[in-house]
């Protein structure tokens, strides 16, 4: 299945049905009057996530939603039908925003959670709406609205607790792969992960977290080179970042280098991401030889206080004062947001379920 994290749709809601205009004519009635029914409402667009999806793959083919139109009204006060809303159904962590103004509609972040994103037209008065004392006989009836109409631009960023960061065959998906049961592609070559990954990790029998790996990042990443950029909107969410450096010996690059390198990079793309929490992971243990690129890093994150876990994702060292740690961290964080299934996950938008969220 290709993952597909952006796409851009046409919503457009239900136009409001007219009111009528009529007057009740009945033989053993002598005095008649109005009895015109009002116009059904328009059906709303509603943006609903669901954790059955995790790509926007189907509305890159159906980019067109309209919802439909509220019946008009008829004689013998008889109201037109409300149209049903038209339910399109997301990825949860999915971001809906006007594609004229980028004002954000929706961000849905809860299997259920729903937002309206096109408000359906209202439906007209029928001229039995208008009777009064002084005016018994009233003519006027309403037109429906129209209902709102505008082009989305659908955003998919994954919701995970930790995002590893790192160059392309840093060890990023050999990590993810023997600390949770993710299954992503490994090999000996470079940008082999061409689509985030996400992996579940067990810190004991009463808590886990989630992980999110990214396509490796190289430097130029935020003017749009290599593949990092285009998934760097995947690690917004998270609260814990995993910064992962290549030590082995024959590796070419200074890891200081490396390290200030990629954090370069998430400032420039976003200054927010640079002020998330981090710890720093020397990978390939297992082949740094002598450990002077090691004894290089070790030097630099102590005189920055910053936590370094030496590890070797294949041989299985170091790993688990890694996962203490990332859980100690995702704990601290949920302890402090409670009621939040994630660290990433924001407070606000949308709802699971009525009221929904409106858009004016």
């Amino acid at each position: 299945m290709d993952f597909v994290d952006q796409v851009k749709i046409y919503v457009k809601a239900g136009d409001g049905g007219n009111g009528c205009r009529s007057f009740r004519r009945e033989k053993h009635v002598p005095h008649g009057g109005p009895d015109g029914g009002d116009g059904g409402n328009g059906g709303d667009v509603i943006l609903e996530a669901t954790e059955r999806l995790s790509t926007l793959l189907d509305l890159q083919f159906q980019q067109h939603h309209v919802a439909k139109d509220g019946g008009n009204g008829e004689g013998s006060n008889r109201h037109g039908r409300s149209a049903p809303p038209h339910i399109i159904r997301v990825p949860v962590g999915t971001i809906g925003k006007h594609v004229e103004t980028d004002e954000v509609l929706a961000d849905l972040t809860k299997d259920g959670q729903q937002a309206i994103v096109a408000q359906g037209g209202r439906g007209g008065r029928g001229n039995a709406r208008f009777a009064t004392s002084t005016n018994r006989v009233p003519t006027r009836s309403d037109p429906g609205t129209r209902g709102e109409e505008r082009w989305l631009q659908l955003e998919l960023k994954l919701l995970a607790d930790v995002g590893l960061v790192g160059y392309p065959n840093a060890g990023k998906s050999t990590l993810i792969a023997a600390i949770s049961h993710a299954r992503p592609k490994i090999a000996d070559y470079p940008f082999t992960t061409l689509v985030p990954n996400l992996g579940v990790v067990s810190v004991d029998e009463e808590q886990s977290f989630v992980v999110a790996d990214i396509p490796g990042l190289i430097e130029g990443a935020h003017e749009g080179k290599g593949l990092g950029f285009q998934f760097l909107r995947h690690i917004e969410r998270t609260t814990y970042l995993m910064f992962l450096v290549d030590i082995s010996e024959g590796v070419t690059v200074d890891p200081v280098e490396n390290l200030q390198a990629l954090r370069k990079e998430l400032k420039l793309f976003n200054p927010d991401l640079a002020k998330k929490p981090y710890a720093v992971a020397a990978t390939k243990l297992d082949i740094a030889g002598k450990g002077e690129n090691l004894n290089k890093l070790e030097t630099y994150c102590k005189k920055r206080h910053l936590r370094l876990f030496p590890i070797s994702a294949v041989a299985g060292d170091g790993l688990k004062p890694l996962i203490r740690h990332l859980g100690k961290v995702v704990h601290e964080c949920r302890r402090k947001h409670v009621g939040a299934p994630l660290c990433g996950r924001p407070s606000q938008g949308g709802h699971a379920g009525p009221p929904l969220q409106r858009v004016s």
